[in-house]
C-alpha cells in the first residue's frame, strides 16, 4: 500500500472531506486507477468505519463525514470507472417509501453501499411502489433497499413488495428494509430477504444476500 493510499483511507476514517478530495486528485495524477483507490482505500476505510460504530466508538455524526468524505472521492472517480468499464458488484435501487421524507439514514446508506463497490440508484423520497418497480426495471437492479422512518409509514414496505411481486420481478431482486421502527421480525412478516438496523451493517447484508465476500 502506497503512502497516499494510507492517507486516503485516514482521510475518510477521521472524517476529512475536503483532505480526501485533495489526496484523491494528486492519487490520480500519480497514476493509481480508479479501481485502485476503490478497493485499497475506499472499502477498507468504510469497513473500518463501519467496525467503529458497531463497536459504539463512532456515533451518527462521525459515521455522516466520513460518508462525506468518500462522496467527495466517489465525485471524481465515479466518471473514471465507468470509462474503464469497471462493473460495480451489484446494483441497488434506494429509496424512502411514499409518505416519508426523511433522508438523512437513506443517504448514509447509499455511501456506504457505494463505498464498498455497489452502484446507487438513489430514487429519493416519498416514493410510490410503481416508482420502485420502474427503477428495478430501468436499472437492472439485484437489490432493491427500503427505509421507512416512521411507524405510520412502515406499512408502505409490504405494499412495495406486493408492486414487485406483481410486476414479475421478485426473483430478479433481494429486498433489504430499514429503519427506525423496522425490526427483523417485522421484515420477515411482509417477505423482505434482509433486515439491516443500521447503516453500518447495511452494506455487509447486502453482500450476504448476493452471496459476496
Amino acid at each position: 500500500m502506497t503512502a497516499l493510499i494510507e492517507t486516503i483511507q485516514q482521510a475518510i476514517i477521521s472524517g476529512d472531506p475536503s483532505g480526501a478530495k485533495e489526496q484523491t486528485e494528486q492519487a490520480l495524477v500519480d497514476g493509481i486507477t480508479a479501481q485502485e483507490l476503490i478497493n485499497q482505500a475506499v472499502v477498507p476505510a468504510m469497513a473500518e468505519v463501519g467496525i467503529l460504530f458497531e463497536r459504539g466508538e463512532y456515533y451518527l455524526p462521525e459515521m455522516m463525514i466520513s460518508a462525506l468524505a468518500t462522496k467527495q472521492i466517489m465525485g471524481l472517480i465515479r466518471p473514471l470507472l465507468a470509462e474503464s468499464g469497471v462493473q460495480p458488484v451489484a446494483r441497488v435501487v434506494l429509496g424512502t417509501v411514499q409518505g416519508d421524507m426523511h433522508d438523512i439514514g437513506k443517504n448514509i446508506v447509499g455511501m456506504m453501499l457505494e463505498g464498498a463497490g455497489f452502484s446507487v440508484i438513489d430514487i429519493g423520497v416519498d416514493v410510490p411502489p410503481e416508482a420502485f418497480v420502474t427503477a428495478i426495471k430501468d436499472s437492472g437492479a439485484e437489490i432493491v433497499g427500503i427505509s421507512a422512518l416512521l411507524t405510520t409509514t412502515m406499512t408502505g414496505i409490504p405494499v412495495i413488495i406486493r408492486a414487485i411481486k406483481e410486476a414479475g420481478l421478485r426473483d430478479q431482486v433481494k429486498i433489504l428494509v430499514g429503519g427506525a421502527p423496522i425490526t427483523a421480525e417485522f421484515a420477515a412478516e411482509v417477505g423482505a430477504d434482509g433486515f439491516a438496523p443500521d447503516a453500518s451493517s447495511a452494506a455487509r447484508r447486502a453482500k450476504e444476500l448476493l452471496g459476496l465476500s
